[in-house]
């Protein structure tokens, strides 16, 4: 393992930063990618606690830009000679619903969650066939149930479910192993870069459902998933023999992604999500 290089997306906080100290932790030369360097503090003072700070190489990367992305990678085979996995996780969440959005606000959220996932699987692939390694992406029960106020994130996440289950045949026809994790709520600061009160303000009509909605969430995120647990899974998919294609990072979003795949006619999804909106 020790001479085996994995790069991962947003690793600032949350799950990402997990991801980063679980892979150093397991002797991976772990690259640590982040929008702002300068937020990489928390990062490294867990990974000197860990005793792996030796094992992460923190670099800055923006994934909505693909020069940017092609750069990184390349560097990294320059310093390493090999990439063997990548872990897409960089993401921004966002809270609003059609009449209020702009396609402007849809484009920024496809932008990062979607578009930043194609970018850098596109320039990792022909180094993953090198490697026979593996492209892992951590996606969201988001991904498989539509939710209400939560269209763009949604719409994101269904398009990365869709590209890369649509993939993952394909590449493993050369070896690459191609994964979807779908965590459910987990604590983070992911919820708390929502701008509750500037979407309250502009919910209009819907403001009444909105108030409702962010009640739920709220008591979903107190109990919800430890970062550190999550982050397991992808470490786990990382290092399975015959990882799955999709797999949840609890027994809570098993269950809430089972609703859909088993819900035909979409009446027992419109039954769960309109509940929340009462």
């Amino acid at each position: 393992m020790s001479e085996q290089t994995v790069l991962i997306t947003g690793t600032s906080t949350g799950i990402g930063l997990e991801i980063a100290l679980g892979c150093a932790r397991a002797g991976w030369r772990t690259v640590a990618t982040m929008r702002d360097v300068a937020r990489a503090d928390r990062l490294r003072e867990a990974a000197d606690a860990a005793g792996v700070a030796d094992l992460i190489d923190v670099r800055r990367l923006d994934v909505t830009d693909p020069d940017a992305v092609t750069g990184c990678v390349e560097d990294v085979i320059g310093a390493y000679g090999r990439l063997d996995a990548v872990v897409n996780n960089a993401g921004a969440g966002h809270v609003g619903t059609l009449e209020q959005d702009s396609v402007d606000d849809v484009r920024a959220v496809m932008e990062v969650n979607f578009f930043g996932v194609l970018h850098v699987s596109r320039a990792a692939l022909p180094h993953l066939r090198a490697s026979r390694g593996r492209l892992v992406t951590v996606s969201s029960v988001g991904g498989i149930v539509g939710q209400p106020f939560n269209e763009a994130y949604c719409a994101a996440k269904f398009a990365v479910e869709g590209y890369l289950e649509s993939l993952a045949p394909l590449a493993a026809t050369t070896g690459v192993r191609v994964t979807l994790v779908e965590p459910g709520a987990v604590a983070s600061e992911f919820v708390a870069n929502i701008d509750a009160d500037a979407a309250i303000a502009a919910a209009g009509v819907y403001e009444p459902a909105l108030r409702a909605y962010l009640a739920r969430t709220g008591q979903a995120f107190a109990a919800a998933q430890s970062a550190a647990d999550a982050a397991a899974v992808v470490i786990a998919a990382l290092t399975d023999p015959t990882p799955p294609v999709r797999v949840q990072t609890s027994d809570g979003a098993q269950q809430f992604v089972g609703v859909k795949l088993a819900d035909l006619d979409g009446s027992a999804v419109a039954r769960m999500t309109g509940g929340w909106l009462a």
